[in-house]
């Protein structure tokens, strides 16, 4: 439907428990009055009362800020915090006076045209809310004056309430990403950024705004994720005379984005989730959302070995091959070779940009270990990082000006750079059609089903010389070629899957998956660091995006020492595999891989369609995610201990999300072996047969636990056994 502005005083957006109300003024941009709860279908009398219940002062009011912020603050409206939108035209800051012109609206969403005609300047915002109640919010901005318009930052906000007085960041490191930290509301304008030209393993993720600390199942939420697999800013704007806003956008360089005449900058897509269920709730609303996608996988995912720590550069395909029947022995069902296998590539100095296959390693090619592991009937991988380049590499050397980067800085003056490597310049055409042009022709050659698509480091000193000769800052146009990249390779091969990989979890967001089909979480397969790891992982995305291996032990990022049992229970949890040389393995640890291999078969379906929970522990040692199935019919846990408990006997945990008018057979998983507790504490429904137990009495008073040894997990599957009431 389409509408004038001036045809409508209000918007009501409205879909899956979560209401967007915006108001449109006769000058200016909108409002939006309210996000959050769903507050019904709103008559004009009560969007008037609305307006009146949350309105700061009445015309004409004399504090010199602003009555609401508008969908774009800035400080024509007397807005005090950071502005949405900074552009300079001529080296001079401008600030438009926008009219908005025109609204296109439906029941959950709305888009609005707004134009600054003396600047000229057209701003075009769009505002959804999508499946699960999540908001899309983005904006575009076209240049329609004679003079050129340099954008250096354009940036979507949502208010929130007063009460949300506690803030949540990320932050992290490699092998150790997505580390939460909760404190009290800053106050004033806060910009939390990364400037890494990938996200990072500090990026920030998530910023959740909440009412007290937040809680996994209880309490008031609010938190924006931007889709963007570049630099960033979060931001929130908690300041004494005006509504708190939270959002982000792009972090632009300066140059970055410049506008010709008629020239439009497209923001990324801000995510925004209201949860009145605490952190699972967020989650919920990310999660349906990225199960609604039409390209979102629905095949069972397959269970997984890459290669890597199993011979990292030692290439043998003597080995290979019986690493592959091993695996396919086993229960494998995609074998991915891992770095190593291209021209020169017998370490990480070398080779990187040369996407032929090294035949000193392997002389018939990869197309004997290629058409073994189709005849096993796996799927076959294979490892790239296309967007990096080594020095000493034929296409450094014929293609120096392909590379990425201050020209005073390749090679690096010191002599180092960044694991030896540099960037490719895929926003250089020829660069970017030499890269799609070798890795289509082996996809095609060799059938390859899955490109695990790497990414490890940085990009510093970006500099993009463009077709005019003219050096620019290259962050921006080098994330859209990635993206446009993947995409052809994924169109002109249907069913190829593409996994994003960035030393770990370096670029996990919803950008990248726009285009991809999973992301590896970490480096780091120690399972006490990937508890965590993949439980902030999971506050956006689902387990079926996110691969989970099962490591060897000791673990090659730590050291640590874990049992099977652990291993296993905690890559449950996401897309599972095996990153390990299955050709060491004694007997009785096949027989545990073989067996793990056909509980993850049996319990995939719902562990990645179901919805997933995390109990509220006092003890911090403890961990517990579940899995329920969308009918309530089943759900499956894992009760994890990541130190020693606090007390001899632990609390009762219970399983949300079951119905509790059903009964419930409950029984543990120790299909791969069993944990070990301390001596003397075994809870009754621990028995060696199911147990029968009403859903109200597993979702109200919980289970005992035993006093789980510290790196110890159970695995808990449960079963209705009876219809619901």
């Amino acid at each position: 439907m389409n509408e004038r502005a001036e045809d409508s005083s209000w918007s009501v957006l409205r879909r899956d428990g979560v209401s967007v109300v915006v108001a449109h003024p006769e000058r200016g941009l909108p409002l939006v009055l309210h996000w959050g709860q769903d507050l019904g279908d709103l008559s004009p009398a009560e969007l008037q009362g609305l307006d009146a219940a949350t309105s700061r002062q009445t015309a004409p009011g004399t504090l010199d800020a602003a009555w609401r912020p508008s969908v774009l603050p800035q400080e024509s409206d007397g807005w005090a915090g950071r502005p949405g939108l900074l552009v300079v035209s001529d080296g001079i800051p401008v600030h438009p006076r926008w009219t908005a012109t025109h609204v296109e609206r439906d029941a959950a969403e709305l888009s609005v045209t707004a134009r600054d005609t003396g600047l000229g300047l057209t701003l075009r915002t769009h505002l959804e809310i999508g499946a699960g109640g999540l908001v899309l919010l983005w904006h575009e901005l076209t240049n329609d004056g004679a003079a050129g318009a340099d954008v250096h930052w354009l940036e979507a906000t949502l208010p929130v309430p007063r009460s949300a007085d506690h803030l949540t960041q990320f932050s992290g490191r490699w092998s150790r990403e997505k580390v939460p930290v909760t404190t009290a509301m800053p106050a004033g304008s806060t910009a939390r950024q990364t400037r890494r030209g990938r996200s990072g393993h500090d990026a920030p993720w998530v910023t959740v705004a909440s009412a007290g600390t937040p809680s996994n199942r209880t309490g008031e939420v609010w938190a924006t994720h931007l889709g963007w697999s570049a630099d960033v800013t979060h931001r929130i704007d908690h300041l004494t005379e005006h509504a708190t806003l939270l959002g982000a956008g792009e972090l632009v360089r300066p140059g970055e984005i410049r506008l010709a005449p008629g020239e439009t900058y497209r923001t990324p897509v801000a995510y925004f989730a209201w949860s009145a269920t605490g952190l699972d709730g967020v989650a919920d609303r990310f999660h349906t959302w990225l199960r609604a996608r039409p390209q979102h996988l629905t095949s069972p995912r397959p269970l997984v070995l890459n290669t890597w720590e199993a011979v990292y550069f030692d290439h043998s395909p003597a080995k290979l091959e019986r690493l592959a029947r091993r695996a396919a022995a086993v229960g494998v069902e995609r074998f991915v070779l891992d770095d190593g296998w291209f021209h020169s590539r017998r370490d990480d100095t070398t080779g990187l940009g040369d996407w032929v296959v090294d035949h000193d390693v392997w002389p018939d090619g990869l197309d004997p270990l290629a058409g073994l592991v189709h005849e096993l009937g796996m799927q076959f991988g294979l490892w790239f990082e296309p967007e990096m380049v080594n020095l000493d590499s034929d296409l450094a050397r014929a293609h120096p000006e392909w590379i990425l980067s201050n020209p005073a800085a390749v090679p690096s003056p010191d002599g180092l750079s960044f694991r030896t490597q540099y960037v490719l310049d895929l926003a250089n055409a020829a660069a970017w059609e030499h890269l799609r042009s070798q890795i289509s022709t082996l996809v095609t050659q060799l059938g390859i089903d899955f490109i695990k698509w790497d990414h490890n480091r940085d990009l510093t000193e970006p500099v993009h010389v463009g077709a005019d000769g003219l050096a620019q800052p290259g962050t921006h146009v080098q994330t859209r070629a990635a993206y446009a990249l993947i995409a052809r390779l994924k169109a002109d091969h249907p069913g190829l899957e593409i996994e994003s990989c960035s030393s770990g979890g370096a670029r996990t967001d919803l950008g990248i998956l726009e285009v991809t089909d999973r992301v590896w979480a970490s480096d780091s397969n120690d399972p006490l660091e990937r508890q965590d790891i993949q439980r902030w992982t999971a506050l956006v995305l689902p387990p079926e995006l996110v691969g989970a291996h099962v490591g060897p032990s000791p673990a090659h990022s730590s050291g640590r020492v874990t049992d099977l049992t652990f291993r296993v229970a905690t890559a449950l949890q996401g897309h599972a595999g095996f990153e390990w040389d299955l050709l060491t393995c004694t007997d009785d640890e096949l027989v545990a891989v073989a067996a793990y291999a056909a509980l993850y078969k049996e319990l995939r379906s719902l562990v990645h369609t179901g919805t997933v929970v995390h109990a509220d522990t006092v003890d911090p040692a403890l961990r517990v995610t579940g899995f329920v199935a969308p009918d309530r019919t089943a759900g499956v846990w894992t009760l994890a201990a990541v130190a020693s408990p606090q007390d001899a006997l632990t609390e009762r945990v219970r399983l949300d999300g079951l119905d509790p008018t059903r009964r419930y057979s409950v029984r543990v998983r120790d299909e791969v072996g069993s944990a070990k507790w301390l001596s003397g504490i075994t809870p009754g429904w621990l028995g060696k047969e199911p147990t029968d137990i009403s859903g109200a009495v597993l979702t109200g008073v919980g289970l005992q636990l035993p006093t789980l040894w510290p790196m110890q997990a159970l695995i808990i599957h449960v079963t209705a056994t009876t219809p619901p009431a």
